[in-house]
Protein backbone atom coordinates (compact mmCIF):
# COMPACT_ATOMS: atom_id res chain seq x y z
CA UNK A 1 0.00 0.00 0.00
CA UNK A 2 1.30 3.44 -1.04
CA UNK A 3 2.26 6.02 1.55
CA UNK A 4 -0.57 8.87 2.20
CA UNK A 5 0.28 9.84 5.81
CA UNK A 6 -0.17 13.46 5.23
CA UNK A 7 -3.90 13.03 4.12
CA UNK A 8 -4.80 10.55 6.60
CA UNK A 9 -3.42 12.44 9.29
CA UNK A 10 -5.69 15.56 8.29
CA UNK A 11 -8.59 12.88 7.96
CA UNK A 12 -7.92 11.76 11.27
CA UNK A 13 -7.70 14.93 13.22
CA UNK A 14 -10.11 16.71 12.26
CA UNK A 15 -12.46 17.92 14.98
CA UNK A 16 -14.88 20.52 15.04
CA UNK A 17 -13.59 24.11 16.15
CA UNK A 18 -15.41 26.84 17.36
CA UNK A 19 -13.21 29.09 18.51
CA UNK A 20 -11.10 31.10 16.03
CA UNK A 21 -7.97 33.81 16.34
CA UNK A 22 -8.49 36.80 14.92
CA UNK A 23 -6.29 36.21 12.35
CA UNK A 24 -7.80 36.88 8.75
CA UNK A 25 -7.58 34.56 5.62
CA UNK A 26 -5.40 35.60 2.72
CA UNK A 27 -7.85 36.32 -0.62
CA UNK A 28 -5.62 33.51 -2.33
CA UNK A 29 -5.64 31.46 0.39
CA UNK A 30 -9.66 31.07 0.43
CA UNK A 31 -9.16 30.84 -3.51
CA UNK A 32 -7.45 27.81 -3.24
CA UNK A 33 -9.83 26.63 -0.79
CA UNK A 34 -12.75 27.39 -3.42
CA UNK A 35 -10.82 25.77 -6.08
CA UNK A 36 -10.42 22.76 -3.60
CA UNK A 37 -14.19 22.30 -3.18
CA UNK A 38 -14.73 22.36 -7.51
CA UNK A 39 -11.87 19.71 -7.56
CA UNK A 40 -14.66 17.13 -5.73
CA UNK A 41 -16.38 14.80 -7.47
CA UNK A 42 -19.87 15.91 -8.89
CA UNK A 43 -22.59 14.32 -10.63
CA UNK A 44 -22.47 14.29 -14.08
CA UNK A 45 -20.20 17.03 -14.61
CA UNK A 46 -23.23 19.22 -13.43
CA UNK A 47 -21.27 21.22 -11.13
CA UNK A 48 -24.70 22.03 -8.53
CA UNK A 49 -23.08 24.29 -6.26
CA UNK A 50 -22.81 27.84 -5.97
CA UNK A 51 -21.05 29.55 -2.38
CA UNK A 52 -21.93 32.70 -0.84
CA UNK A 53 -18.99 34.36 0.98
CA UNK A 54 -20.43 36.32 4.04
CA UNK A 55 -18.31 38.96 4.56
CA UNK A 56 -21.08 41.79 5.53
CA UNK A 57 -21.04 41.69 9.51
CA UNK A 58 -24.28 43.21 9.06
CA UNK A 59 -25.65 40.00 7.33
CA UNK A 60 -23.36 37.86 9.85
CA UNK A 61 -25.38 39.57 12.69
CA UNK A 62 -28.76 38.64 11.19
CA UNK A 63 -27.40 35.10 10.55
CA UNK A 64 -26.21 34.55 13.90
CA UNK A 65 -29.59 34.14 15.55
CA UNK A 66 -30.98 31.73 13.20
CA UNK A 67 -28.73 29.51 14.14
CA UNK A 68 -28.96 27.01 16.91
CA UNK A 69 -26.89 26.90 20.16
CA UNK A 70 -26.41 29.54 22.81
CA UNK A 71 -29.43 32.64 23.43
CA UNK A 72 -28.58 34.75 20.40
CA UNK A 73 -27.28 32.11 18.38
CA UNK A 74 -23.69 31.04 17.30
CA UNK A 75 -21.21 33.35 18.44
CA UNK A 76 -18.61 31.87 15.90
CA UNK A 77 -21.00 32.51 12.94
CA UNK A 78 -20.06 36.75 13.66
CA UNK A 79 -16.49 35.73 14.97
CA UNK A 80 -14.53 33.57 12.33
CA UNK A 81 -12.42 34.97 9.83
CA UNK A 82 -14.70 33.53 6.89
CA UNK A 83 -18.63 32.50 6.96
CA UNK A 84 -19.50 30.10 3.60
CA UNK A 85 -22.73 29.27 2.63
CA UNK A 86 -22.88 25.84 0.27
CA UNK A 87 -25.92 26.12 -2.15
CA UNK A 88 -27.58 23.59 -4.38
CA UNK A 89 -28.01 25.79 -7.55
CA UNK A 90 -29.95 25.17 -10.67
CA UNK A 91 -30.24 28.31 -11.97
CA UNK A 92 -27.29 28.17 -14.51
CA UNK A 93 -28.60 24.90 -15.75
CA UNK A 94 -32.05 26.83 -16.32
CA UNK A 95 -30.21 29.41 -17.90
CA UNK A 96 -28.90 27.30 -20.42
CA UNK A 97 -31.48 24.20 -20.93
CA UNK A 98 -34.98 26.08 -19.82
CA UNK A 99 -36.92 23.12 -20.54
CA UNK A 100 -34.93 21.37 -17.59
CA UNK A 101 -37.38 19.94 -14.96
CA UNK A 102 -35.52 20.74 -11.84
CA UNK A 103 -39.37 19.98 -9.61
CA UNK A 104 -38.26 16.43 -9.25
CA UNK A 105 -37.26 14.92 -5.64
CA UNK A 106 -33.70 13.41 -7.67
CA UNK A 107 -32.46 16.85 -9.19
CA UNK A 108 -32.62 18.68 -4.94
CA UNK A 109 -30.51 14.96 -3.61
CA UNK A 110 -28.23 15.45 -6.55
CA UNK A 111 -27.69 18.97 -5.68
CA UNK A 112 -26.94 17.94 -2.00
CA UNK A 113 -24.62 15.51 -2.57
CA UNK A 114 -22.79 18.07 -4.84
CA UNK A 115 -22.70 20.50 -1.74
CA UNK A 116 -21.73 17.83 0.74
CA UNK A 117 -18.88 16.73 -1.24
CA UNK A 118 -17.48 20.25 -2.13
CA UNK A 119 -17.77 21.49 1.21
CA UNK A 120 -16.39 18.30 3.02
CA UNK A 121 -13.36 19.15 0.20
CA UNK A 122 -12.76 22.60 1.34
CA UNK A 123 -13.06 21.92 4.77
CA UNK A 124 -10.23 18.84 4.40
CA UNK A 125 -8.14 21.55 2.36
CA UNK A 126 -8.41 24.19 5.45
CA UNK A 127 -7.29 21.65 7.75
CA UNK A 128 -4.43 20.23 6.17
CA UNK A 129 -2.68 23.81 5.97
CA UNK A 130 -3.41 24.84 9.80
CA UNK A 131 -6.99 25.92 9.66
CA UNK A 132 -10.14 24.96 11.57
CA UNK A 133 -14.05 25.22 10.97
CA UNK A 134 -17.42 23.83 12.01
CA UNK A 135 -20.41 22.90 9.52
CA UNK A 136 -23.55 24.91 10.24
CA UNK A 137 -26.39 22.94 9.77
CA UNK A 138 -28.51 24.77 11.62
CA UNK A 139 -28.68 27.49 8.84
CA UNK A 140 -31.51 25.51 7.96
CA UNK A 141 -33.67 26.33 10.84
CA UNK A 142 -35.23 29.44 8.98
CA UNK A 143 -34.49 29.29 4.98
CA UNK A 144 -37.14 31.83 4.08
CA UNK A 145 -35.41 34.14 6.23
CA UNK A 146 -31.92 33.30 4.76
CA UNK A 147 -33.16 33.32 1.33
CA UNK A 148 -34.54 36.84 1.78
CA UNK A 149 -30.41 37.42 3.60
CA UNK A 150 -28.51 36.59 0.48
CA UNK A 151 -31.15 37.12 -1.97
CA UNK A 152 -31.70 33.85 -3.13
CA UNK A 153 -33.26 33.24 -6.48
CA UNK A 154 -35.63 30.32 -7.39
CA UNK A 155 -33.59 27.37 -8.25
CA UNK A 156 -30.80 28.30 -5.14
CA UNK A 157 -31.37 26.35 -1.81
CA UNK A 158 -28.70 26.78 1.06
CA UNK A 159 -27.70 23.20 2.14
CA UNK A 160 -25.43 24.22 5.03
CA UNK A 161 -22.50 26.51 6.33
CA UNK A 162 -19.24 26.46 7.76
CA UNK A 163 -17.30 28.99 9.46
CA UNK A 164 -13.51 28.99 9.09
CA UNK A 165 -10.23 30.24 10.71
CA UNK A 166 -6.98 29.59 13.01
CA UNK A 167 -7.96 27.74 15.49
CA UNK A 168 -8.01 28.98 19.55
CA UNK A 169 -8.56 25.49 21.02
CA UNK A 170 -7.93 21.96 20.45
CA UNK A 171 -11.01 19.58 21.51
CA UNK A 172 -10.23 15.92 21.65
CA UNK A 173 -11.87 13.80 18.27
CA UNK A 174 -15.39 12.30 19.25
CA UNK A 175 -15.35 8.77 18.82
CA UNK A 176 -17.06 7.88 15.97
CA UNK A 177 -19.38 4.80 15.57
CA UNK A 178 -17.09 1.45 15.77
CA UNK A 179 -16.93 -0.33 11.96
CA UNK A 180 -18.93 -3.20 13.29
CA UNK A 181 -22.03 -1.42 13.72
CA UNK A 182 -21.87 0.50 10.66
CA UNK A 183 -19.83 -1.84 7.67
CA UNK A 184 -22.21 -4.88 6.13
CA UNK A 185 -21.00 -6.56 3.70
CA UNK A 186 -23.47 -7.83 0.57
CA UNK A 187 -26.48 -7.45 2.33
CA UNK A 188 -27.59 -5.09 5.35
CA UNK A 189 -26.77 -5.94 8.65
CA UNK A 190 -28.92 -4.00 11.43
CA UNK A 191 -26.45 -3.38 14.85
CA UNK A 192 -26.90 -5.58 18.08
CA UNK A 193 -28.30 -3.98 20.94
CA UNK A 194 -25.23 -4.82 22.83
CA UNK A 195 -23.01 -2.80 20.46
CA UNK A 196 -25.27 0.37 20.46
CA UNK A 197 -25.31 0.38 23.95
CA UNK A 198 -21.65 -0.12 24.78
CA UNK A 199 -21.15 2.61 21.97
CA UNK A 200 -23.51 5.02 23.83
CA UNK A 201 -21.61 4.61 26.69
CA UNK A 202 -18.36 5.41 25.57
CA UNK A 203 -20.07 9.11 24.02
CA UNK A 204 -21.26 9.03 27.51
CA UNK A 205 -17.69 9.00 28.62
CA UNK A 206 -16.23 11.00 26.11
CA UNK A 207 -18.98 13.74 27.42
CA UNK A 208 -18.30 13.42 30.90
CA UNK A 209 -14.69 13.88 30.33
CA UNK A 210 -14.20 16.94 27.86
CA UNK A 211 -17.57 19.11 29.04
CA UNK A 212 -18.77 17.00 32.06
CA UNK A 213 -21.63 16.55 30.70
CA UNK A 214 -24.63 14.32 31.39
CA UNK A 215 -24.54 13.19 27.45
CA UNK A 216 -24.67 10.38 25.52
CA UNK A 217 -25.88 9.58 21.61
CA UNK A 218 -29.05 8.64 22.95
CA UNK A 219 -29.42 11.82 23.92
CA UNK A 220 -28.36 13.15 21.13
CA UNK A 221 -30.78 11.55 18.92
CA UNK A 222 -33.93 12.00 21.07
CA UNK A 223 -33.17 16.12 20.84
CA UNK A 224 -32.83 15.86 16.77
CA UNK A 225 -35.16 13.47 15.62
CA UNK A 226 -37.99 12.32 18.59
CA UNK A 227 -39.56 15.66 17.50
CA UNK A 228 -40.97 17.52 14.63
CA UNK A 229 -37.96 18.12 12.29
CA UNK A 230 -38.00 21.96 10.16
CA UNK A 231 -41.62 21.02 9.39
CA UNK A 232 -41.64 25.10 6.99
CA UNK A 233 -38.47 22.82 5.13
CA UNK A 234 -40.56 21.18 2.33
CA UNK A 235 -42.72 24.10 1.62
CA UNK A 236 -39.54 26.83 0.96
CA UNK A 237 -38.23 23.80 -1.02
CA UNK A 238 -41.13 23.97 -3.25
CA UNK A 239 -41.19 27.66 -3.48
CA UNK A 240 -37.75 27.04 -4.91
CA UNK A 241 -39.05 25.46 -7.39
CA UNK A 242 -37.49 21.85 -6.14
CA UNK A 243 -39.47 18.49 -4.67
CA UNK A 244 -42.34 18.86 -5.94
CA UNK A 245 -42.71 14.95 -7.05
Amino acid sequence: MQNSTATLNTIFQHRSIRQFTDETIAPETLQMLIAAGQAASTSSFLQNVSVIRVSDLAKRAQIRPICAGEKGGHAYVERCAEFLVFCADMTRHAQLVPEVQLDWTEVLLVGAVDVGIFAQNVLLAAESIGLGGVFIGSIRNNLPEIAQILQLPQGVVPIVAMCLGYPKQDPAPRPRLPQNILLSENVFQAASADDLQAYNEVVHQYYRERSQLDLDWVQQIRTNFARPVRPDLLPFLQKQGFAKR
